[in-house]
């Protein structure tokens, strides 16, 4: 019974110690970081979806004219 109760007090004063916190000028750079991979990431997605609309418009236009000129 012993054997067990000694280490069972230290495990316990041992997660009672205060951790070291994480410093938070170290996180700022790195969400600078994160801030430019997703604009550089999204900027191509963005532009594509501001062609979409001309795209599907020119398709449904050159539908329409396949239409037209098989007679349906």
């Amino acid at each position: 019974m012993r054997i067990l109760l000694i280490p069972m007090i230290c495990l316990c004063l041992g997660a009672c110690l205060p951790g070291s916190e994480p410093q938070s000028t170290s996180q700022a750079p790195e969400k600078e970081a994160n801030t430019e991979m997703r604009d550089t990431i999204q900027a191509p997605i963005k532009k594509a979806e501001k062609v979409e609309d001309q795209v599907l418009d020119g398709a449904d236009k050159e539908k329409a004219a396949i239409e037209a000129a098989s007679g349906d």
